[in-house]
């Protein structure tokens, strides 16, 4: 299997913009697209309440949901989708991942950065030609892989470079495709493997170091696991569910090798303390036009893996 890598690993220890090197200058200018319970609880706040940004509008395809939130969040409604591309520099993206591709596709042309949510695309046809996109105008792109803006995960992934691992597992469970606000259409369809896949998928790759293969068994509806093979030859098993009925999530990764063990627990990696990092590093990685490391490429890698998870279900 080929998947797309970038030249450098994408390792903890690789060069990416930091918190503390955003520079001191104009606020980034960001519109935000959609205006579900992701937009109004994560993406609007926090590109809302800066410093490192200011939000100059909403646009949904829902009119008056737009104009509800950006009331809240204290800025104004476009009028169309262009009207928005005309006063940001900056475009984030809280769409359905098929909405969010089309969408971003005419953002990369326009010049704009991008602020995108996993996965990239629900097909890898779709990913592909954002990728191209972002590729052929020059703009910076970063993926909301929100995990990884943590501290305790950036101390996770340091410190497994130098353990020797021969194997891990990683769960992620909860019951949120039950029912509530994130029991959508989308992720009714695809399941667990497109919504948390992502997450376990980059950090297996990352700690473990590159994926070169995966299997794939059970229904993503319900309950799937990826077995994948990694270069090194440490063998990682990833376990995803969005239909247990669990009062919490229960989701981590450990790994494992003849020193023992090292564990991250997703219960200790707090959202709030992940996403003003993640919007200085935006807002940074813009000014300074220095690509992140969690930008399309790596977003790409994770739309490779899925896919192939996918044909491997099926077989």
């Amino acid at each position: 299997m080929h998947l797309l890598r970038r030249d450098v690993p994408q390792q903890a220890g690789e060069r990416a913009v930091q918190h503390d090197e955003t520079p001191n200058v104009d606020p980034v200018a960001v519109g935000l697209v959609g205006s579900g319970p992701w937009a109004a609880t994560m993406h609007g706040p926090v590109l809302a309440s800066g410093p490192e940004t200011r939000l100059t509008a909403v646009w949904a395809r829902r009119p008056e949901a737009a104009t509800e939130l950006a009331a809240t969040l204290g800025t104004t409604a476009a009028n169309s989708y262009e009207d928005l591309l005309d006063r940001c520099e900056a475009v984030a993206f809280a769409v359905p991942p098929d909405v969010q591709a089309a969408l971003a596709i005419r953002a990369a042309k326009a010049g704009k950065a991008l602020l995108l949510e996993k996965p990239l695309a629900l097909n890898l046809d779709d990913a592909r030609r954002l990728a191209d996109a972002v590729d052929n105008a020059g703009v910076i792109s970063q993926v909301v892989l929100t995990k990884r803006y943590h501290p305790r995960t950036r101390a996770f992934l340091t410190a497994a470079q130098d353990f020797p691992a021969i194997g891990a597992r990683a769960s992620y469970l909860h019951g949120a495709f039950l029912g509530g606000p994130f029991a959508t259409g989308w992720r009714m369809t695809y399941g667990a493997l497109y919504d948390l896949g992502p997450h376990l998928l980059d950090l297996a790759d990352a700690a473990l170091g590159p994926i070169a293969d995966l299997t794939a068994r059970g229904d993503s509806r319900r309950w799937i696991e990826l077995t994948c093979q990694h270069e090194d030859g440490a063998v990682s098993q990833l376990s995803l569910s969005g239909a247990v009925g669990l009062p919490s999530s229960r989701a981590g990764i450990e790994i494992f090798g003849a020193t023992g063990a090292m564990s991250l627990d997703f219960a200790t990696v707090d959202h709030a303390e992940c996403w003003p990092i993640m919007r200085a590093e935006f807002a940074a990685a813009v000014r300074t036009r220095t690509p992140h490391s969690l930008d399309i490429r790596r977003g790409m890698l994770l739309q490779e893996l899925l896919s192939r998870a996918v044909c491997r279900a099926t077989e």
